[in-house]
């Protein structure tokens, strides 16, 4: 499932094509995806200006003139493409080779120039949801949405106080969104690694200069990922098409019977935590 910097590299393709864009020719392949589109939704999009694009957590918002919110989330396998050549009258210049998962189509034109913009989910775990900004921040699951990793929010204090006290595990504890929003498995057992902490490690025994150490780690393997295009396993690619290189950064993920990068002597071992594949090195991480 994409994580917070699959989400980013994605608001961050289609800003320079989406910001301020006028969207028309809004077409739905199908009535559903996990959820039933929102009544109207085609024809509430048509004719309405992007005025900024936002993500929260995993979840990206388009904000538009008609003071309505196209909320998407990407589930597993969802993506969106943005023709990079203009439209030319009617002629469209890319060849659609994936028309069996396109759910959503449309135009969106900015500076006079007009592009294609789809979304494909070959997997319909994905959804979107068209609301005002006061429906939008009613919702429970929006308001029960923890901190933004990058933000300055997130800090050893903040960590200290959202793990004391706990019994889970340090794993549990930061994959649980209403902490720390955004997170998800790949990048949790990244910072867990760069920060020489156990998964296992009971979060209530956090220590200040284990907090430090873990909020740096998850800043800083975030901003890399980001920088990086996110990581292209599974389905993944960016709006314009790339694939993202940070899977080539794993340093524990989905590394299981591998060396640990630390030339230790460790060896990498992979276990199950709530269902989710946990790598770590045994050696290290403590």
């Amino acid at each position: 499932m994409p994580e917070l910097p699959e989400v980013e590299t994605v608001r961050r393709g289609l800003e320079p094509y989406l910001d301020t864009a006028i969207l028309s020719d809004v077409e739905l392949h199908r009535p559903n995806l996990r959820y039933p589109f929102p009544e109207r939704f085609a024809d509430q999009l048509n004719g309405a200006t992007v005025l900024r694009l936002e993500r929260r957590a995993k979840y990206l918002l388009f904000h538009l003139d008609i003071q309505k919110i196209w909320v998407t989330h990407l589930g597993m396998t969802g993506r969106f493409q943005v023709e990079q050549q203009a439209l030319d009258g009617n002629y469209y210049h890319a060849v659609d080779t994936d028309s069996k998962h396109r759910h959503v189509s449309a135009i969106a034109t900015r500076d006079g120039v007009a592009r294609k913009l789809e979304f494909f989910d070959p997997r319909r775990f994905g959804f979107m949801l068209l609301l005002t900004p006061a429906e939008l921040y009613a919702t429970s699951w929006y308001q029960s949405l923890g901190v933004e990793p990058l933000s300055d929010a997130l800090s050893p204090a903040y960590l200290l106080d959202m793990a004391r006290d706990r019994k889970t595990n340090l794993k549990a504890l930061l994959m649980a969104q209403g902490g720390i929003a955004g997170l998800g498995n790949i990048y949790v057992c990244e910072a867990l690694w760069r920060a020489k902490l156990s998964p296992d490690r009971p979060a209530g025994k956090l220590t200040p200069k284990d907090a430090e150490a873990l909020t740096d780690a998850i800043k800083t393997v975030l901003e890399e990922a980001v920088a990086a295009g996110g990581s292209s396993i599974s389905d993944f690619t960016a709006a314009t098409g790339e694939l993202g290189l940070f899977q080539h950064s794993f340093c524990v993920y989905d590394r299981k019977g591998q060396p640990c990068r630390r030339e230790d002597g460790g060896i990498i071992e992979r276990k199950v935590h709530q269902g989710r594949s946990t790598f770590f090195c045994p050696k290290c991480q403590r």
